[in-house]
Formats: C-alpha cells, sequence, structure tokens
C-alpha cells in the first residue's frame, strides 16, 4: 500500500466494542485525538491519521469458550516515521504492546520504506554459491561445550566437525569474549582447522563466528574477525535490536553471511495474547533487517514451536518481499539424522540442517555425527528410506545414528 505501512494484530476481550478499539488505536498512535480537533487543523493533520482498514470480530461460539478476539488490520502513514525499524516498531506497537491482551501478528511496509533496506547480502542463493552447493540442503553443526575450552580444545572440536562433512559450522551463541578463546584468535585457529578439514574432504566451509561486544564495537569486531579469516558472523539480533543488524548487514565492508540467533525470542513470541508473532519476529523482520540465515526452533525437537507458526516463519524468508533476497531457513534445537525425511517434507532442499548433539553425541564420534546426516540426506532425496539406506554398506554412520535415536516419520 504506497506510502502506508499496515500493521495486523489480535486484539482479546471479552466485551470491547472491537470497532471502536480499533479507531482509538488508530489514532491514538498517530494524531493522538480527532473529534476534539478544530475542523482548520483536522485539514492539515489528517495525513497524518491512521486508519483501520479492516475488524474481523471472533465470537466466542467460533472458538474456545472465553476466547473473543478480533484481527485488526490498521495502516499508518510513512511521514509519521522515518526509515527504520525502530521508529516503525515504536509507532505500531510500542505503547500498545502495555494495553492488556494484544498481539502482533504482522506488518506489511512500503515499497518505499522497504527501499531503505537491502537486506540480505548474500541471501539463500549467495550462502549455496559461496560453498558451491546447489542441489541439496546444507548441514550445519554447531559447537557443543565451549566455555572453558582453550583454542587447542576448539580446534580440535572444530576439525572433527568438519571432517563430517558439514557445509556450516557455528559458535555457541553463549561463547562471548574470553582470555580462553579471544575472536581473532578463535579465528585463526578454527579456520586452520577447516583448510585442513578441506584438503581431506575436498569441501568448502563457512565458519560463523559468534559477534559479540558493545553495541559500539561490534563493527570492529566484525571486520577483525574478517581479517583474521572469518568467512561467517554469528549475531544474536534481538540482544541488540535489528536496527543494529540492519546497520552491520550494510556495511560494505562487512561482507560476509550473517546468521542470525533466536536467543531472547521465547520471550516474545510464544504468547497467544502477547507479543509479537514468530513469523514477523524471527521472518519478516530478520529479513529486512538482513540475515542471511535465520535459525528458529524447530517443530520436532527440544525447543519446540507449533508447526503452523514454524512453516510461517520458512514462508516470511522464502516468500516475495519487495525484492530482496531471501533468507535461509535453519530450523534447529533436537535434531538428529532420523528427521531429515520429515525436515525435507516440511522445508523441501532450501533449508539448512542443523544439529548439535545429534552430531556431538554420536557413538561413533563426531565425524560420524556429520555423515550420518549426509548420508540421510542422499537417501532422501533418492527417495530411498532410511531404513533401506542405512544397510547400505558405508552407511554405518547413518545405521548407528538410526540405533541410538530412531526413525520419526
Amino acid at each position: 500500500m504506497k506510502g502506508l505501512c499496515v500493521a495486523t494484530y489480535r486484539s482479546y476481550d471479552d466485551k470491547a466494542d472491537f470497532h471502536k478499539k480499533a479507531l482509538s488505536i488508530a489514532v491514538g498512535l498517530t494524531v493522538g485525538s480527532w473529534t476534539e480537533l478544530p475542523e482548520a487543523q483536522k485539514a492539515s493533520m489528517e495525513k497524518h491519521l491512521g486508519v483501520v482498514l479492516d475488524v474481523k470480530v471472533h465470537e466466542p461460539a467460533d472458538v474456545l469458550p472465553g476466547e473473543r478476539f478480533a484481527d485488526i488490520r490498521i495502516a499508518y502513514p510513512d511521514i509519521n516515521f522515518s526509515r527504520d525499524l525502530p521508529a516503525l516498531l515504536v509507532t505500531v506497537f510500542g505503547k500498545l504492546s502495555m494495553d492488556g491482551k494484544i498481539k502482533l501478528l504482522d506488518l506489511d511496509v512500503s515499497e518505499d520504506f522497504a527501499s531503505a533496506f537491502p537486506g540480505p547480502k548474500f541471501g539463500l542463493q549467495g550462502v549455496r554459491e559461496l560453498l558451491g552447493v546447489h542441489d541439496r540442503p546444507l548441514l550445519m553443526s554447531i559447537f557443543k561445550s565451549v566455555v572453558g575450552h582453550d583454542l587447542a580444545n576448539l580446534q580440535d572440536q572444530f576439525y572433527k566437525q568438519a571432517l563430517g562433512g558439514v557445509d556450516l559450522i557455528k559458535d555457541d551463541e553463549i561463547l562471548f569474549e574470553n582470555p580462553l578463546t579471544p575472536l581473532e584468535k578463535r579465528v585463526e585457529a578454527c579456520m586452520d582447522a577447516a583448510r585442513r578439514a578441506e584438503a581431506e574432504t575436498g569441501q568448502k566451509l563457512l565458519y560463523a563466528v559468534n559477534l559479540t561486544g558493545p553495541t559500539s564495537q561490534l563493527a570492529a569486531n566484525a571486520r577483525k574477525a574478517i581479517q583474521a579469516g572469518a568467512n561467517a558472523l554469528l549475531f544474536n539480533v534481538l540482544a541488540y535490536g535489528y536496527d543494529v543488524l540492519h546497520e552491520l548487514s550494510s556495511d560494505k565492508t562487512i561482507n560476509v553471511p550473517i546468521a542470525a540467533h533466536p536467543a531472547m525470542a521465547g520471550a516474545m513470541y510464544p504468547s497467544p495474547h502477547y507479543g509479537i508473532s514468530a513469523s514477523l519476529l524471527l521472518g519478516k523482520l530478520m529479513r529486512l533487517a538482513g540475515a542471511d540465515l535465520v535459525l528458529f526452533p524447530s517443530p520436532y525437537g527440544s525447543v519446540v514451536m507449533p508447526k503452523e507458526e514454524n512453516l510461517a516463519v520458512r514462508d516470511a524468508l522464502l516468500a516475495p518481499l519487495h525484492g530482496l533476497r531471501t533468507s535461509f531457513p535453519v530450523p534447529s534445537a533436537g535434531i538428529h539424522p532420523g528427521l531429515v525425511p520429515l525436515i525435507l517434507k516440511d522445508f523441501g532442499t532450501d533449508v539448512v540442517v542443523n544439529a548439535g548433539g545429534g552430531i556431538h553425541g554420536h557413538s561413533m564420534g563426531t565425524a560420524a555425527g556429520g555423515q550420518a546426516f549426509r548420508q540421510a540426506i542422499t537417501a532422501t532425496l533418492n527417495g530411498i528410506s532410511l531404513r533401506d539406506a542405512a544397510s547400505e554398506t558405508g552407511n554405518e554412520a547413518l545405521q548407528a545414528a538410526i540405533q541410538a535415536w530412531g526413525i520419526r516419520e
């Protein structure tokens, strides 16, 4: 909608006149008041006034007893806010987020607003090009047990992961600057292990090093990491804010993909009555701000997001959005090789299969953990059941993984 950003809310109230409530939101979050204004002033203020586009009321008879709610769409004139995500979010949900049971479901930004956001620098296809992998899902592994380890231990863990055939390795999001594994030394050690592994496997690999520190130092730290050899970054976006991600992704000197971690998201999306929907929080806004890959809880494992929300995040990362590149979906947590057919069924091939314990916990070791995933991916793409594939010579790693974790149909 030209010159307007449209917010969609779900408001819960047993007795409210939702049409009146929608109007109060549209006025209150823009010009403040309307009926009390003199007619002459109304003429000059009208271009700033929010507009109620739609109110759909759901009575208890239609849904669960006692759950009366309305889906409300309101358009906000772009003229009211600067072209940055903090300004937009404060306008449409700042004060309103504290006004009872109301959840922000979606935001459709105008073409003019979106033009301030280049989006992902690499995106899904760019990441594929860096790795030279175009015909299958990517495989990511996660450092586990990193706090308190020295560089030698970290390097050894990295090397074993790389030998397993993973495409990406990421730091744990809780690995911050510390005297045992400082940023530049960590990058140098891990990229040395990546080169040694590539000499054996012939496979390229991206290492997403965790970008941390005070906000004022983030860009400098990113450049230090890149100068030391880093070819990707991990970033805890919600702890810092979307605008910080936007600044980093727009910086021409930070020329590596950025993977967005969902830390803190659980404080914002799970409630049906409060917060921001997962598809907006971890999907559309991450992509607008420039995340090349976005991690989010899977519907299968240990940190569960309902499948409907999960696939909505996927769609927000992959659907057309003002010409922006798509972002790689990375469903995470509790993933093991027996889940691969289900992941590919739900996400197709444009997905990153991301595992921690499902790789490191393999009975034959970390390298075999990665190999089991690669064998599961190959079998699934070829239409072969995992049980049949596990019985084939050379697929002992997959067989051991199935014995340990089973297969989820």
